[in-house]
């Protein structure tokens, strides 16, 4: 696993802190996420109207508005958003993906010190807004081509309010802490280098799927060499996975084939994975895909939880 260098980032920034997903229920949405991580409900907000917020979608202002709920864990933030129907980069998103994972966050300094570069570089200026209950701002930069999500830059006058608080509830999986994003692409090595460029990373080495004898993978009840090249890019609070499926059966070559390129799961590191499966079974999330690591050195499960989480959710342990 590659250590952050110097390199400077594009983004200004090598933390990803914020996960954010669309929802068409975001009363559901808070509830359902409050219990997978053990957090207390927050409850939303909605975001000013068109003369607080003033956003700008491609150029345009819009009376885009949005429901927010924020469940800050012990790295990353999830952000919650149900958007109204004005045009708006998430109304877009929901209109013709549906739901599921938006975008990644950073915090920078100053916007305009970084967004120049980026648009240099082809990530041109999405959408743009201003704070509903303090003073600053956000940017979605279009990086969909090449990162196959969008990333977000926040600038705020103090620091947000990210702070981890507890709840009585126990976390669902015994952990709130998200262990990786994983995208599926095409081409590994370009999308490696865009995301280096970006996070301002050396990159890694990529990794070959392992011997059928070592992985024994199964997908949807079938036996499969589940074929693969990924490489995992780490930074500070989440690591990111980029998988490039191969010929054989397997859930990164069916998303690629049915949704595109584009994230695929969420990871957490359990203890008693076997008892986690049971437990999401018993709730209705059968599992997709299973195996080892292509080391032998642990097990992994991918869990069909996308009808409530809105994405997969993967159980790792590791030996």
């Amino acid at each position: 696993m590659a250590s952050n260098t110097k390199i400077q980032p594009l983004l200004g920034s090598t933390e990803v802190n914020q996960l954010a997903f669309v929802v068409n229920d975001i009363e559901k949405a808070s509830a359902d996420f409050s219990k997978l991580l053990g957090i207390p409900n927050p409850g939303w907000f909605l975001t000013g109207d068109e003369e607080v917020s003033k956003v700008i979608y491609k150029g345009k202002s819009t009376a885009s508005q949005s429901k927010l709920a924020f469940l800050n864990t012990p790295t990353v933030q999830f952000e919650l958003i149900e958007p109204n129907m004005e045009p708006g980069t998430m109304r877009e998103f929901l209109n013709e993906t549906g739901e599921g994972i938006h975008h990644i966050a950073v915090d920078v300094d100053k916007i305009q010190n970084h967004l120049p570069n980026l648009e240099k570089n082809g990530y041109p200026l999405l959408q743009s807004g201003e704070f509903t209950s303090s003073d600053g701002r956000y940017i979605y930069v279009d990086t969909t081509n090449e990162m196959k999500t969008l990333i977000e830059l926040l600038e705020s006058a103090e620091p947000r309010d990210t702070t981890y608080k507890a709840g009585e509830e126990k976390p669902l999986l015994g952990t709130n802490v998200v262990e990786q994003l994983a995208i599926v692409v095409k081409d590994l090595d370009r999308a490696a280098d865009k995301f280096c460029q970006l996070l301002g990373v050396k990159k890694p080495a990529v990794i070959q799927s392992g011997h059928s004898d070592i992985t024994k993978v199964v997908y949807n009840g079938e036996a499969t060499d589940a074929d693969s090249r990924y490489m995992f890019i780490r930074t500070p609070l989440l690591e990111i996975e980029l998988i490039e499926p191969g010929k054989a059966p397997s859930t990164w070559k069916t998303h690629l084939e049915s949704y595109g390129e584009g994230v695929h799961h969420i990871s957490f590191v359990v203890k008693d994975m076997d008892e986690k499966i049971t437990l999401l079974e018993e709730m209705g999330y059968p599992v997709i895909q299973r195996g080892n690591f292509y080391n032998g050195k642990g097990r992994y499960a991918y869990m069909d939880t996308t009808s409530t989480f809105k994405v997969i959710i993967e159980l790792l342990e590791k030996y």
